[in-house]
């Protein structure tokens, strides 16, 4: 086996490998006889068919395995000698490939970027600075404004009056397809609020206007889509009694709503209330101050960096907004969105940031547990319902979206490492200047 370097120009490294015919015969021998214990063969015991004939049998399929450990062999023989860590898979490609027969040497040309040599950081020169907010009274009334809304009790409309969109209207139905009753479509005293959607499209609205004691034949279509088969795509009518018209009125903020929402009292709700805006705040602080980290860090160190990474984010950044702006087209966009020298600014400067941090995880040992893992996946499968059991086993078969929902959980436990190890002065301010400090996040 022979490694022969044929360019070294910045972090572009090529190489040109030799397999020599009699190593990889050897390695082909060496996998027949692994094998031959287990291959049974017309006319012959288990384990006892001859060499040639396995070599006569086998020996060309296992040339190509035998190639593939050899050339996979030497790169990592390769790398651990020297230590270089390539920013991408690295790119391999045979010489000679269509005139290659068996008894020749293999001739491959392995090219690739390494990543650069990162230098050390001070992190204890670090100095951050952590926004603090306090849930003021004013916010966790307006928290408490809206659970009394969302809590709402309805009470009955003055005598004649008509149902509007957000009223509820207590009625009886029943509905008939073709004029015949069919399962599942009766009720009686049902609490109907109007706009709601519980019902399927063009019912509520053929029940505004309406009031207590009046008799309504609501005509609608099921949806071709809809859940029950003998009802999809169907022509109904609904025979509808209103019994009730009634307003919606918000409920009292009183020891009852908090009762609603699983509080002892109001007293607890408004402690629970507070605890979440302040959790909220924190979290909102956090981005802020992590971009602040992200900017100090930026600034203090400086190396080469791979083109390869570069290019590879600058396209995914260019189609990633050319998403955001044009969310009309559904995410279909054919041939390439050329990168602008903005796009390949803001990916210098992440690439850059993303080989420092994952430089700084890797002197420090920080790992990604199982445990954290499976929060990610079980967050992610989350979007899917009904096909979360599929998300899973597809995540467990793809490396890649595996290394996606890592990405961010081993960034965030390297950048709480550094904050640890940071000066970090807090500083009091109202909510109203923590939004404005979230809202210039965007602006990079």
């Amino acid at each position: 086996m022979q490694v022969t370097e044929t360019l070294k120009d910045g972090l572009k490294r090529s190489y040109t490998i030799i397999v020599p015919a009699a190593d990889l015969e050897a390695k082909v021998t060496e996998k027949l006889i692994e094998a031959q214990p287990e291959v049974e063969m017309k006319g012959f015991r288990k384990g006892k068919v001859p060499m040639p004939m396995l070599r006569k049998q086998f020996g060309e399929r296992l040339l190509g395995d035998a190639m593939q450990d050899a050339i996979d062999g030497a790169m990592k023989t390769h790398f651990d000698a020297t230590g270089e860590r390539p920013a991408m898979q690295p790119k391999v490609e045979m010489q000679g490939g269509e005139t290659w027969k068996q008894g020749d040497d293999v001739v491959v040309e392995m090219s690739y970027e390494a990543l650069p040599e990162i230098p050390e950081v001070d992190l204890a020169k670090i100095k951050l600075e952590k926004l603090v907010v306090k849930a003021d009274e004013k916010a966790i009334e307006e928290t408490l404004g809206t659970l009394a809304k969302d809590a709402k009790n309805f009470t009955d409309r003055k005598k004649g009056s008509k149902a509007k969109s957000g009223d509820q209207v207590v009625i009886d139905f029943l509905g008939k397809i073709d004029g015949e009753p069919f399962d599942g479509g009766a009720g009686e005293d049902y609490p109907l609020e109007l706009g709601s959607g519980a019902f399927i499209p063009g019912f509520e609205e053929q029940l505004v206007g309406v009031k207590a004691g009046d008799t309504v034949a609501v005509r609608v279509s099921f949806p071709a889509e809809y859940g029950a088969e003998h009802l999809a795509g169907k022509e109904a009518v609904f025979d509808c009694t209103v019994k009730a018209v009634k307003e919606p009125k918000p409920a009292e903020i009183d020891d009852e709503l908090a009762k609603r929402y699983g509080a002892e009292d109001l007293a607890a709700l408004k402690g629970q209330v507070a605890e979440r805006l302040e959790m909220e705040y924190q979290g909102a602080a956090r981005s802020v101050m992590k971009r602040a980290l992200l900017d100090a860090l930026d600034g203090m160190v400086k190396f080469d960096l791979p083109g390869s990474l570069v290019e590879a984010e600058a396209g995914q950044i260019a189609h990633q907004l050319w998403h955001d702006e044009h969310p009309e087209e559904h995410g279909h966009h054919h041939g390439t969105i050329e990168p602008t020298d903005e796009h390949k600014t803001l990916a210098e400067r992440r690439v850059r940031l993303g080989l420092l941090l994952a430089e700084i995880g890797r002197k420090e040992k920080v790992e990604v547990s199982d445990a954290e893992m499976t929060q990610a996946v079980l967050a992610q499968a989350r979007q899917y319902p009904g096909q979360e059991r599929a998300f899973f086993d597809f995540v467990q078969k793809n490396p890649q979206m595996q290394q996606q929902l890592r990405a961010p959980i081993f960034e965030d436990k390297v950048v709480d490492l550094i904050v640890a190890g940071a000066k970090v002065t807090e500083k009091t301010v109202s909510k109203d200047k923590l939004e404005k400090a979230v809202e210039a996040l965007d602006e990079i």
